[in-house]
């Protein structure tokens, strides 16, 4: 169970909840515009662009749960357990197993409109990475700084929906996470107007009641429409601290505690939290027993090697002790 997030600021700010019942060695990986991309369908991709995430490194290869490329294209992949329903093997199309997916779109794309354009030729094929590492069942979404889609496999076939409110969680299918909106059409940040009937004059007795109904369960459908609501109300400063900041107390919104969600013998929490700011190519990030904002740049490394860069995650936490 997950959230992503797109946000504008003074810049384009792109990032995720990463909630799951256990890490699998998540690092924050650079891939430069030389490394070699294999793809078990297509050509290797020797010269594309690079692009810095969150992740994990199988044999060589950066296996993305996000991540956003030096053109401020972004997109992550989120849990879509049920509805995912992947090909065969197609000769007329551009064949991609689903862990090639997002190097492959941001190793090629620029902008949304680009990608669109790139998944139209697409065959997500069901070939798993190895016999260990199973085929994971995703939807995503796609962001530059002007529009968000969202790209679900399903039965009917690949499908890509304009996302207007810029946020993505798990399931149900987009179109019925869209229409759910509706029950919450009246909740607003302002202060409430009584509509109960005429005559009541109701007491207002503290303030926020404008958003009474929002929900507040952990749910995949009930995350989307917190998060929507907070970041479309989002008001933030001017500074890049103000943004940064702002963009993790939206993530913060939508989080998973742990012990709030049983998953077999152990709960869901929220592993990491990301937060790219994708027009200086600065990639932060916070881990659940570590909340100072860890930061990695993209334009700090040498773009042009052809080796993936590692760097491990900050766990544990700063305390900044004042007396």
């Amino acid at each position: 169970m997950c959230t992503s997030i797109s946000f504008t600021a003074k810049d384009h700010y792109f990032g995720r909840n990463l909630d799951m019942e256990c890490s699998y060695g998540e690092k924050v990986i650079i891939t430069p515009r030389n490394y070699p991309l294999k793809f078990r369908h297509l050509r290797e991709n020797n010269r594309h662009f690079a692009m810095i995430g969150m992740g994990i490194v199988v044999d060589d290869y950066p296996l993305y749960y996000e991540a956003t490329n030096e053109k401020g294209l972004s997109m992550s992949g989120l849990s879509f357990t049920t509805s995912a329903v992947y090909n065969d093997f197609d000769i007329d199309k551009e064949n991609i197993c689903v862990f090639e997916l997002i190097p492959y779109v941001l190793g090629n794309c620029s902008t949304v409109d680009e990608a669109s354009e790139l998944l139209e030729r697409i065959n997500i094929v069901l070939t798993p990475f190895n016999n260990d590492l199973k085929t994971a069942e995703l939807h995503w979404m796609i962001s530059d700084k002007d529009y968000s889609i969202t790209v679900e496999c399903v039965k009917d076939g690949l499908k890509i929906y304009y996302n207007p409110v810029h946020i993505l969680t798990n399931n149900p299918e987009f179109p019925m996470q869209m229409f759910n909106l509706n029950n919450y059409m009246n909740l607003t940040r302002e202060e409430p107007e009584t509509r109960f009937a005429e005559g009541f004059d109701f007491n207002k007795y503290s303030r926020g009641m404008g958003a009474l109904g929002l929900p507040g369960d952990l749910s995949s459908m009930s995350r989307l429409v917190r998060g929507a609501f907070t970041r479309l109300n989002s008001v933030c400063g001017n500074t890049e601290n103000d943004s940064v900041s702002q963009f993790f107390h939206i993530l913060q919104s939508v989080s998973q505690i742990n012990g709030c969600v049983r998953v077999g013998v152990s709960f869901e929490k929220t592993l990491y939290s990301s937060c790219c700011n994708t027009d200086k190519g600065i990639y932060y990030y916070t881990t659940y027993n570590n909340n100072q904002i860890s930061a990695v740049c993209l334009h700090r490394e040498n773009l042009d090697n052809n080796q993936l860069i590692i760097y491990n995650l900050s766990y544990e936490q700063n305390i900044n002790y004042q007396n």
